[in-house]
């Protein structure tokens, strides 16, 4: 499908500006215009946030009785548990939480749901269970908003119970002692977009501040923050940014005996959001969706490098038993698509023993491939549980709404969804979902590639580009720059890696440039010697037997007109 490509209007006076006051270079001044950055105040907190950037955590709803319960339960040494999550948020949120408490010299247990057998948050058996053990006071992490029925479970056993969440609440928050969530509507925090990790951030800097406790008490924890809020795709603006920049500098450092071990394991040379999105994120997660989560928690809990090791060997071998099941699902499912599905507007298919941890992945993929929102279903004895994304424009969640009669359950947003729903209904399911999408015009939905500027090749060298690291860490909302050049010539062109790839070098005029294209080899065939084409993509550092050089990463090439 040919995407459309959109550039940003750009304010030429208030560029000039910014390269003649803070001596910038034009690229990185175009790019911050676009992002609205143009106050020095604005400019310095977006390249060096500081400690002093963060805002005051008692703004947050509840943070105060929070914070009042936990020191009560310091001075009486209760014994409290931590009810987290199995992606890399929870985690990482239960890591920091459980060791900063027992740093504070409470007696603190943890409970992280199975995603194969209890599914996401609280649930009446695990609270009954935790009740079993003892506990009095569960705190829970990166969950907790939407149970209110399990809320007053706990209520009725005499458990008391503190929520910090990042999700959306429900119209009537649970009946807990207290709710820390900026999403609230009577929030008055000045950013609600944390991770669940990031919650739980405030909640240590607020009992560190309530303590008096030197600053380091909580900050040394910003490289597990961090990772924990990379991974969740959160925005990565305002605090969020500060968090990631800060935290990624400690990454380097890091005195946790996991994340040591697991960095050595995956041996990335360069720790930066990409290593952490794309080397730390799916291995913590594998461990979850494989239904071994408590591997991963072992693993950040760990206090002894020779057992951490054994464990980021084995996070390492369930991101890989997750990669072959993940890709014999989606070879699976394109085989159905072609079959049967491509000429509809939505992709909608199911099969026996697709493992439902890995469905939401494969939808992922699909979704992209096609352009198409997509739900993949698993069944099982009669039921089918299935995971679904989305593209821009159409809200799936809405979609659903319309075929809830054909559904047992169904949760999520407008980009991703949940389903359950008995084997009987899928075909009507699938149908009615469908016409529903027909209705709303999908089809003429086109994919937008939204471009920060255009440039020649004479605009770009060695220092230039490398000044865009001061955009770093890229992420949701603060994506890598992307650059439009128009009409160069091949010069040379071909595939490599068994035709995977495409490589390419661009002439204009006495200026040459190399591209790579990932995943797009099949155009080598496409394009000719000599051709002039227009191209979009990021700029990068290539280094190659110690000699530097600008390349352009291909995101899409089409033929000047």
């Amino acid at each position: 499908m040919n995407k459309k490509w959109e550039c940003y209007e750009i304010d030429e006076a208030q560029v000039n500006s910014l390269i003649e006051k803070y001596k910038l270079n034009s690229i990185l001044a175009k790019i911050l215009v676009n992002k609205g950055i143009t106050e020095k105040e604005d400019i310095d907190l977006f390249v060096n946030p500081t400690r002093k950037d963060f805002y005051d955590p008692f703004l947050m709803p509840d943070m105060e009785i929070t914070v009042n319960r936990i020191l009560k339960a310091i001075e009486d040494k209760e014994k409290i548990i931590i009810y987290g999550d199995y992606d890399a948020d929870g985690i990482t949120s239960t890591t920091v939480l459980k060791n900063f408490l027992e740093e504070r010299g409470l007696e603190v247990g943890t409970y992280i749901p199975n995603r194969l057998d209890e599914g996401y948050g609280l649930n009446k058996n695990a609270i009954k269970s935790i009740y079993d053990q003892g506990y009095r006071l569960i705190i829970t992490v990166d969950c907790g908003i939407s149970g209110t029925e399990e809320i007053e479970y706990a209520n009725s056993l005499g458990i008391e119970t503190l929520i910090t969440d990042h999700h959306e609440p429900t119209e009537v928050l649970p009946n807990a002692l207290a709710v820390v969530d900026a999403k609230r509507k009577d929030n008055k925090y000045p950013f609600n977009q944390l991770a669940g990790v990031g919650v739980v951030f405030k909640l240590i800097q607020a009992i560190s501040i309530k303590l008096n406790l030197e600053e380091k008490e909580f900050l040394k924890y910003l490289d597990i923050v961090c990772i924990g809020t990379i991974s969740d795709i959160v925005p990565l603006v305002d605090e969020n940014r500060v968090i990631a920049k800060l935290g990624l500098k400690l990454i380097a450092q890091t005195k946790n005996i996991g994340l040591k071990a697991l960095l050595e394991v995956i041996g990335f040379s360069n720790i930066d959001s990409s290593a952490i999105s794309f080397g730390v994120a799916p291995r913590i997660n594998a461990c979850g969706r494989m239904g071994n989560e408590k591997v991963a928690l072992d693993l950040f809990l760990s206090k002894d490098y020779a057992e951490a090791k054994k464990l980021a060997i084995r996070l390492n071998e369930y991101n890989i038993e997750r990669q072959t099941i993940e890709k014999q699902i989606f070879d699976e499912a394109v085989q159905k698509v072609e079959a049967n599905e491509k000429d509809k507007t939505c992709v909608i298919v199911g099969s026996k023993g697709w493992h439902h941890g890995i469905i939401g992945i494969v939808a992922s993929k699909i979704t992209d491939m096609y352009f198409k929102p997509s739900i993949l279903v698993c069944f099982e004895d009669g039921e089918g549980k299935g995971s679904g994304r989305s593209i821009p424009g159409f809200d799936l969640h809405e979609a659903l709404m319309k075929c809830e009669k054909h559904l047992e359950k169904f949760g999520g947003h407008s980009m991703a969804v949940g389903v359950t729903l008995k084997e009987s209904e899928f075909e009507s399911f699938k149908n009615e979902l469908e016409e529903y999408a027909k209705e709303n015009e999908i089809d003429k939905i086109q994919p937008v590639i939204k471009i920060d500027s255009e440039l020649s090749l004479k605009d770009v060298s060695i220092d230039s580009v490398k000044s865009l690291s001061m955009l770093e860490p890229y992420g949701e909302a603060n994506k890598m720059p992307l650059f439009l050049f128009k009409n160069l010539k091949i010069n040379s062109i071909r595939a490599l890696s068994e035709g995977k790839h495409l490589k390419l070098t661009l002439k204009e005029d006495n200026y040459m440039i190399n591209a790579i294209g990932f995943n797009m080899g099949e155009l080598s065939e496409k394009y000719l010697l000599d051709d002039k084409v227009d191209i979009v993509g990021n700029l990068d550092i290539n280094v190659y037997n110690g000699n530097e050089n600008v390349q352009i990463i291909l995101k899409d090439i089409r033929k000047s007109y």
